[in-house]
């Protein structure tokens, strides 16, 4: 039963942080919709440089960075799926570790499972992460020029800058989607130990990014709140 609480409590957590950062706390802008903000601002910027190496240079990077993780999500799928190969053994090491406490080699297996879930949402939402940063270089490629711009002669410029504003912003949602994923699974490893470790552990994650996105010196920079 402790068990089953305890990983309601850690998908209620997740959920009401996923909310909590989509929306706001009393007003106050968090990191990732201030850094929304300046990636809308950077596309309109771009719109009226004649040069756009830099843009392209900022999208290669962001693209490089979202592959790590994706392929880092990998990578970590493949050890989960080689621990379910022998879930005795890691049934007796967790007991090892964890005196008093009886591991169950169905419930590891069970636990390992939801390892496997959370850390394939994570991939999933690095790769379509990738993809629309991909799209979103396309998007750059397809607005005017700046002489275009300054004569006016496009009056769809505002609607090319606005869909490669849109999917830089779409992008890095997804991107945050996946790192979420990934923060939460450090947390999940605490039930391995023991239900109230799972919680304990959760609980530490949510504050930590909670800390992050409303009152870290980062989201002061990007607010502009110095």
């Amino acid at each position: 039963m402790a068990d089953f609480l305890a990983f309601g409590y850690f998908l209620a957590i997740w959920f009401a942080f996923t909310r909590l950062v989509e929306s706001s706390l009393g007003g106050r802008v968090t990191l990732s919709a201030a850094m929304n903000r300046h990636r809308a601002d950077w596309i309109r910027t771009m719109a009226r440089r004649d040069l756009r190496m830099i843009d392209t240079s900022i999208i290669a990077g962001l693209q490089n960075g979202t592959a790590f993780f994706a392929s880092s999500s990998l990578i970590a799928l493949g050890g989960v799926f080689a621990l379910m190969g022998s879930p005795d053994k890691v049934a007796g090491i967790v007991g090892d570790i964890t005196p008093g406490q009886e591991a169950d080699a169905h419930l590891v297996e069970a636990k390992l499972i939801g390892l496997v879930a959370i850390l394939a949402y994570a991939f999933f939402k690095f790769g379509w992460a990738y993809r629309l940063f991909n799209y979103c270089s396309i998007l750059i490629g397809a607005v005017p020029m700046r002489d275009t711009f300054a004569t006016g002669d496009d009056p769809a410029l505002d609607r090319h800058v606005e869909q490669a504003a849109r999917m830089n912003v779409l992008a890095g949602k997804h991107f945050n989607a996946g790192l979420r994923g990934v923060f939460f699974s450090i947390g999940y490893l605490g039930w391995f130990a023991s239900p109230l470790i799972f919680a304990l552990s959760t609980t530490f994650i949510a504050a930590v990014l909670t800390r992050r996105q409303f009152f870290s010196q980062a989201r002061r920079a990007a607010a502009g709140e110095f």
